[in-house]
């Protein structure tokens, strides 16, 4: 089933997710919605407070950007991520223009560490730790951002957040036609 994505501006987008159990109701058919609300919208990751829950779980499959970069293989990356903790961040910090499907018409350039080792849990709870580089890692970095209330447009200057302000307001209030189904704050 596909699932509405909040838009900017909806208050749980801001919120700290929550840790949740083995025992959650209808884990597994939530994965799959996440999943399949990602692929029709054409994200690459989709985090729970995106679909209006506050839990600490996001799905990622880099799949369609399997070749844009030289020797990173994206292709069959696809993870479900439970009750994620960033364990470190290391490496210089690049940049790369992000965009979300919370805040569709908007891309900026956002930099993030080269790399990132997470704790986390997979679709089995079965407890991971691994480290991801390159692109795996700033999809990770930029889901793993939703559920610390925070958005990619948080870590871009505030020139660029003025310039934006006309833009975001507009996806605030619905005024904005994504291709896929979205609840607004202010609609």
């Amino acid at each position: 089933m596909i699932l509405p994505i909040v838009g900017f501006g909806h208050p749980s987008l801001r919120v700290r997710a929550e840790d949740i159990t083995p025992d959650y109701p209808k884990l597994a058919e939530l994965i799959e919605n996440m999943f399949e609300t990602m692929y029709h919208a054409h994200g690459v990751g989709l985090a729970a407070p995106q679909v209006n829950l506050p839990i600490r779980i996001f799905v990622a499959d880099g799949s369609p950007m399997d070749g844009t970069f030289e020797g990173e293989e994206m292709e069959g990356w696809k993870k479900v991520f439970i009750n994620p903790q960033i364990v470190e961040e290391n490496g210089d910090l690049w940049a790369y223009e992000e965009g979300c499907l919370s805040i569709p018409d908007v891309r900026e350039m956002v930099k993030r560490p080269e790399e990132v080792t997470l704790r986390y849990m997979n679709e089995e709870f079965e407890e991971k730790t691994e480290t991801f580089k390159g692109m795996q890692a700033r999809i990770i970095q930029h889901e793993y951002d939703h559920l610390e209330g925070v958005l990619f447009t948080d870590h871009i200057s505030q020139m660029r957040r003025r310039m934006n302000k006309g833009r975001l307001n507009k996806i605030s209030k619905g005024e904005i036609n994504a291709g896929y189904p979205m609840k607004f704050p202010r609609k």
